[in-house]
C-alpha cells in the first residue's frame, strides 16, 4: 500500500512514516498543500493521510482537489475538534477524520478497518438495477448510475449505498451503519453517519430533500426503499 502523509508537523510525521514503514506500507510525505497535490497527480496512492493546518494550500482545499480527480480514501488528521469542522470535512469527501491528540496505533487499525471494507468482495449479484433501472450499482467495479450517468462515489458513500441496498426495506441502525462502513466500532452520536447519508442523497436522489430510495426512519436509521429489478 501506498501512502500519501501531509502533515507540516515533523514530530508527528515522522512517528506516522516510521509506524507506517513498519506495517510495510510505501510512504510519500510533505507540509505544503500545493505540493501535496503534485505528489499525488504523479503518483499512484492508495490512502491520503491529511492534516488541514498545513502550509500552503489549506488541507480543505487539498482534499478538495483530490476529490475531484479520485476516489482514494482520505483520512484527515486536524487539531480541528469542532463539530462543523468535523462535518466539513466529511461534506468535503473525507473517509475518516481523528483528532489530535490521537493514538498511533489506533489509526493504523482504522487503516486496516478502513481496506478490509473497501477491498471486500461484495456478495451480491455483480451489476443491479433498483427503480426501473433509474438507479444501477455495480458492486464489482464500485460504481453507481443515475438515469444512466455516472455518480461520483466516494468509497465511503459507495459502501454506505451497497450496505443498504444489499437488504431492501431493512432498517439499519446508525451504529450499525457505522460499523460497517467504516469497519470498526466506536461510540458516535451518529452525526458522522448523518452527513454521509445527506451527502449520498445529494448524489443519488432526483430531489434530496424529498428521498426515495434512502428513507429515515425516526428514531432507529434508515433503509433502502427499492427492491432489485425483477
Amino acid at each position: 500500500m501506498h501512502i500519501l502523509i501531509v502533515e507540516d508537523e515533523v514530530k508527528i510525521r515522522e512517528v506516522l512514516v516510521a509506524y507506517f514503514e513498519n506495517e510495510g506500507w510505501k510512504v510519500d510525505f510533505t507540509e505544503d498543500g500545493h505540493e501535496a497535490v503534485r505528489k499525488f497527480d504523479y503518483e499512484q496512492h492508495d490512502l491520503v493521510i491529511l492534516d488541514l493546518m498545513i502550509n500552503g494550500l489549506p488541507g480543505e482545499e487539498v482534499c478538495r482537489k483530490v476529490r475531484e480527480k479520485s476516489k482514494v480514501p482520505i483520512i484527515m488528521l486536524t487539531s480541528k475538534s469542532k463539530e462543523n469542522d468535523v462535518m466539513t470535512g466529511f461534506h468535503l469527501g473525507a473517509d475518516d477524520y481523528v483528532v489530535k491528540p490521537f493514538r498511533v496505533k489506533e489509526l493504523v487499525a482504522r487503516i486496516h478497518a478502513l481496506f478490509r471494507r473497501v477491498h471486500t468482495e461484495p456478495e451480491q449479484a455483480t451489476l443491479v438495477s433498483y427503480d426501473k433501472g433509474k438507479l444501477v450499482v455495480n458492486f464489482d467495479t464500485k460504481e453507481a448510475y443515475l438515469n444512466s450517468a455516472p455518480v461520483n462515489l466516494t468509497s465511503t458513500e459507495f459502501k454506505l449505498l451497497s450496505v443498504l441496498c444489499s437488504k431492501p426495506g431493512k432498517v439499519h441502525h446508525r451504529n450499525e451503519l457505522y460499523y460497517h462502513v467504516q469497519g470498526y466500532r466506536y461510540k458516535t452520536d451518529g452525526r458522522t453517519i448523518d452527513t454521509h447519508i445527506k451527502n449520498l442523497r445529494r448524489k443519488i436522489e432526483e430531489d434530496s430533500k424529498e428521498p426515495k430510495y434512502i428513507l429515515t426512519m425516526v428514531g432507529s436509521g434508515y433503509k433502502f426503499a427499492f427492491r432489485p429489478d425483477a
